[in-house]
């Protein structure tokens, strides 16, 4: 089957671009937007409103294949590629893209995902969202040549050895992180509720009481909701960094404090992502690293996520090899190709770290869907639900993925 052209269009994403250092720095909200002037370059306001660029390989048999170019809400910010805009970007594909895949025969995934995601355009490889959405284009091609689902595709090519069932959902509340934790519960979501804690007065508290508050309540909730008492999901909190800006990097205190975190959270376990940004990677990873050895000398069994300055394959390899974090973020738009997903989770397994198949609430459904093929054939220990913060549509997209995956490749086997 051969790619006969090669079609962009312009798209929104499920959220939004935010300048994370604006809103570090003390930005505040005024309704759904923010106050303050952006200080990360391209942004012209603190939140800007999203953008995506599908890309469709139209096939000779008069099939398409396609996939959604995205890049996460916190673009410029954590060592990532700058902020994306469809206009800046689509004539980029057109130019440099299309004439490499035009007249290609596709004969499978992973050997033209490499190519496309290792070219170079003036010295400089190509912006993260294009290799994101071009490889995702490729990988539907592969797998409408082959009639099979994206992810068995992605097994076979790959020798994962995995069989297929259901990955954990992971749903993220945003700002609405009350009654969004009643939609996660009433659905039955896996592990919940991200809360977004991205500002220590607002929201964790110059001594961590708020959040501490907040995930007492949390446990009370769920407790009080479920309808069975087996119903135990996962308790995992992203506080960009603030629990280090709150107590100043001092390894016992954030230790401490997260010991007390977990005592509130019993009998749910508890995961903590991004407990510190230092700004740079290297002292990302030894401040990880460091709290971590901390918590199990204190044996406090809190897991520590990685995300921020662990973008790339590279990053995520190194992170992985230093044991810097009981989980690891994959953070799927920020790895360029989604042959990179692939190699990351099939990483983080091989090596004892806990994979889990992120992203960003800034993504798409198509991209949602690809990562959740990806995340099954590769057996990744959580999978994101996304786009957007509503809960309800993201968790819908990836759940029903799920299930029509799981549901034709178990016809054929």
């Amino acid at each position: 089957m051969k790619i006969v052209d090669v079609v962009c269009s312009p798209g929104k994403t499920g959220f939004y671009f935010d300048d994370q250092r604006a809103i570090k720095r003390g930005a505040k909200h005024d309704g759904f937007t923010y106050v303050g002037e952006p200080v990360t370059d391209g942004f012209k306001k603190v939140r800007m409103s999203g953008e995506s660029i599908s890309v469709m390989l139209v096939l000779d048999d008069g099939e398409v294949a396609y996939g959604d170019c995205a890049a996460v809400q916190y673009s410029g910010a954590g060592g990532r590629d700058p902020l994306f805009l469809a206009k800046d970007f689509i004539p980029v594909i057109e130019k440099y893209i299309a004439p490499k895949l035009i007249g290609r025969e596709v004969t499978g995934f992973r050997p033209l995902a490499e190519e496309i995601d290792g070219m170079k355009v003036n010295g400089k490889r190509l912006h993260t969202a294009i290799r994101y959405g071009v490889t995702q284009a490729i990988l539907d091609a592969a797998a409408k040549a082959k009639k099979v689902t994206m992810a068995e595709v992605i097994r076979d090519e790959y020798n994962t050895g995995v069989e297929f069932k259901k990955i954990p959902i992971f749903t993220q509340s945003g700002d609405d992180r009350y009654d969004n934790v009643d939609k996660m519960i009433i659905k039955g979501a896996d592990v919940l509720p991200h809360a977004l804690i991205n500002n220590v007065d607002e929201k964790l508290g110059r001594n961590g009481e708020k959040l501490k508050e907040y995930v007492g309540w949390l446990r009370n909730r769920i407790l009080e909701l479920r309808t069975s008492e087996d119903y135990l999901p996962v308790l995992h909190i992203d506080v960009y960094g603030t629990i280090g800006a709150a107590f100043n990097l001092d390894n016992e205190k954030m230790a401490n404090y997260i010991g007390e975190l977990e005592k509130v959270a019993s009998p749910f376990k508890l995961r903590i992502e991004g407990p510190m940004d230092v700004e740079n990677r290297e002292g990302q990873l030894k401040a990880l690293k460091a709290l971590r050895e901390t918590l199990q000398r204190k044996g406090i069994k809190v897991q520590i996520v990685a995300d921020e300055w662990c973008n790339t394959w590279d990053d995520i390899k190194l992170f992985t090899d230093e044991k810097a974090a009981d989980m690891i973020q994959i953070k799927t738009p920020d790895l360029g190709g989604v042959n990179n997903i692939v190699e990351s989770i099939l990483y983080c397994k091989q090596h004892g770290v806990g994979a889990y198949c992120g992203g960003t609430c800034n993504e798409t459904d198509r991209s949602a869907q690809v990562c959740t093929n990806i995340a099954i054939a590769c057996g990744a220990d959580q999978c994101l639900a996304k786009p957007g913060m509503g809960v309800d549509e993201g968790f819908m997209i990836v759940y029903n993925e799920m299930m029509r995956v799981l549901a034709l490749a178990g016809r054929r086997k």
